[in-house]
């Protein structure tokens, strides 16, 4: 008997890893598919003149808090200007 419950829980452990397997397999295409819509994304925004570069950083702030902004550009205006290229 010990076999045969030792066997079921292999079973029931192996189809959840199954299930997870397949969820993170589905997870990764969805990343893939988003990737490519983003990509096109820019693909457009770049064909209408606008620079890509910038909007990347653009999308990067609006994700940060307006205080780190804030404090990052302040260091940053004083390495600027100590390095006299204010």
């Amino acid at each position: 008997m010990n076999d045969e419950s030792s066997n079921n829980t292999y079973r029931v452990t192996a189809d959840d890893l199954r299930s997870f397997i397949e969820r993170i397999e589905r997870l990764d295409a969805e990343k893939k598919d988003l990737a490519e819509a983003q990509k096109e994304v820019m693909a457009e925004a770049k064909s209408r003149g606008y620079d890509t570069k910038i909007i990347r950083k653009v999308v990067a702030l609006r994700k940060r808090e307006p205080d780190d902004i804030a404090e990052e550009e302040a260091v940053l205006d004083m390495y600027k200007e100590a390095l006299g290229m204010s």
